[in-house]
């Protein structure tokens, strides 16, 4: 590959290959379960392939097709198991991996944003890119101060490839909808489309950056890199060794996986706390466990800014819901906007349909899974359970919003690291309003 893919033809004829695909592999599993062939195999087969072109298309063309994939993955730990095994590996791969942008296009960003004596910024600059995400690449490098540097550098044509994505990937939503039960694609897609504009200039996420690294200073959990330099295409920063979250996934021991879960739980009520502002792509590429067991952070194109910290209405409505008061439940949430005035729910109902949202913090520890992730899905989204009819009543207000896709975001990856954390020891440090009841006077769910 030369360069980005930026016309809207290249790209969508490339996006047309999934749904395209699909049906002629479908085609073909029905021919070979004619031929005799266990259906069972056919479809286990049909996923595989499947999930390896997918996944590969939008990792070529990066854009808003990679970040899509992305947003996807942190739900594969909500994949039924039988269809989890090939998606799971491709779905992790994209979190921190993509084809890499040619060393004379590398050079030419450098030259437009740096000036043509870009090289007099380093002592060295490692040509080779280190990572690769949706919309940039990054390289490893020292600064003529002598620190070792990340530089991130922004795809050419970045920009035409995400309004192109933008309006093609509805044709994979709408393929991909039938492969994962539970999961609604349409308002990942949304989000994008409403950060996209912000993302793609780097003079912002390195204000962003700087604001948590000014929060984070020397902070003994955290480690947030310093930025050096930035412009619109190109991000210098501290250069942060560490673990990837997703080697953590995919083969940490227990132990390990404890100690991350923690710390990202941690970061996520941190950021508010202490910074006043939400990292808003919790996918794990942009998480690493450091030499000296602190969680580096990375990417902060997109965050929510939130000066006062988490609302508080979010403690006070955990703290009643773990005291059982479903009246009191009921009331926050129609006065916070969830519950629309004139909508008839039933307080004890909405109490058991939000249980699995209170649940964790019934002990001093919980352990996130993928099988509890699954169940947790099948309790809201099941249309012959009685709770389904429930979720129509209830309203996400603009202000919540993405707070709503963080955190479950967030949770998707503490299902798949698998973790034991002690959230309500994280709650009670980070979240305005909450007062928890001691266990012994926490209501139990029946």
């Amino acid at each position: 590959m030369t360069e980005l893919p930026r016309k809207a033809v290249v790209r969508s004829a490339k996006l047309a290959t999934v749904p395209l695909g699909f049906a002629g592999r479908t085609a073909l599993g029905l021919g070979k379960r004619l031929g005799g062939r266990p259906a069972e195999i056919v479809a286990a087969e049909l996923q595989a392939r499947t999930a390896e072109q997918l996944f590969q298309v939008l990792g070529e063309l990066k854009g808003g097709a990679m970040k899509f994939g992305q947003a996807l993955s942190i739900f594969e730990a909500a994949f039924p198991e039988e269809m989890a095994g090939p998606y799971r590996a491709m779905l992790t791969k994209l979190q921190d991996s993509a084809p890499p942008m040619p060393t004379s296009s590398v050079h030419g960003v450098l030259r437009a944003d740096l000036g043509t004596q870009w090289r007099r910024n380093f002592r060295s600059f490692d040509d080779h890119p280190a990572a690769s995400a949706s919309i940039g690449q990054v390289h490893r490098g020292v600064w003529k101060d002598g620190r070792d540097v990340a530089v991130k550098i922004q795809y050419p044509g970045a920009g035409a490839a995400l309004m192109s994505d933008l309006r093609q990937l509805s044709r994979v939503v709408k393929v991909a909808a039938g492969w994962i039960p539970g999961i609604e694609l349409a308002p990942i897609l949304d989000e994008l489309r409403e950060r996209m504009a912000e993302e793609l200039d780097y003079r912002l996420e390195a204000e962003n950056q700087a604001a948590f690294a000014a929060a984070f200073v020397d902070d003994p959990d955290f480690r947030v890199p310093q930025v050096v330099r930035g412009t619109q295409h190109v991000i210098v920063s501290e250069w942060v060794d560490g673990r990837p979250l997703s080697e953590i996934i995919r083969d940490g021991s227990q132990e390990e996986r404890d100690e991350a879960a923690q710390l990202y739980m941690e970061f996520l009520l941190a950021g508010p706390a202490e910074a006043g502002l939400l990292h808003a792509d919790p996918h794990p590429g942009n998480f690493r466990i450091t030499p000296d067991g602190r969680l580096g952070v990375v990417d902060f194109g997109a965050v929510n800014r939130l000066p006062g910290g988490m609302p508080s209405e979010l403690g006070h409505l955990l703290t009643a819901g773990l005291q059982g008061g479903a009246d009191a439940v009921l009331a926050g949430l129609r006065e916070a906007g969830f519950v629309k005035p004139g909508i008839d729910i039933d307080a004890e109902r909405l109490l058991e349909y939000l249980e699995p949202f209170i649940a964790p913090l019934r002990a001093d520890e919980f352990t996130f899974t993928r099988a509890w992730l699954r169940s947790v899905f099948a309790h809201i989204n099941d249309p012959r359970q009685p709770n389904y009819v429930l979720a129509y009543k209830l309203n996400l207000p603009p202000d919540y919003l993405l707070i709503h896709r963080v955190w479950g975001g967030g949770i998707g990856v503490l299902s798949q690291l698998g973790g034991t954390v002690r959230g309500r020891e994280a709650v009670d440090a980070f979240l305005p309003g909450a007062d928890l009841p001691p266990l012994g006077e926490v209501a139990v769910d029946d």
